[in-house]
């Protein structure tokens, strides 16, 4: 598990653009959302900067969380 913070992050269909965007990915399982914190939960086997490069690239800049 990878947690993001997403600070961007503010209604359902950032949500929305989000999973869009990491869905497809290679390793990519699933991703849960905590709207309130801006922070997801991504499951997978994705690389860390593969995540952050796909969410830069749709304009939500990311951070990981430690």
């Amino acid at each position: 598990m990878t947690r993001l913070s997403i600070p961007d992050m503010s209604c359902g269909h950032c949500r929305a653009s989000i999973e869009g965007a990491l869905a497809p990915l290679p390793g990519f399982r699933s991703i849960r959302f905590d709207q309130e914190n801006r922070t997801a939960e991504v499951e997978g086997q994705v690389p860390e900067a593969t995540l952050l490069s796909a969410l830069d690239s749709i304009g939500f800049p990311a951070q990981i969380l430690r």
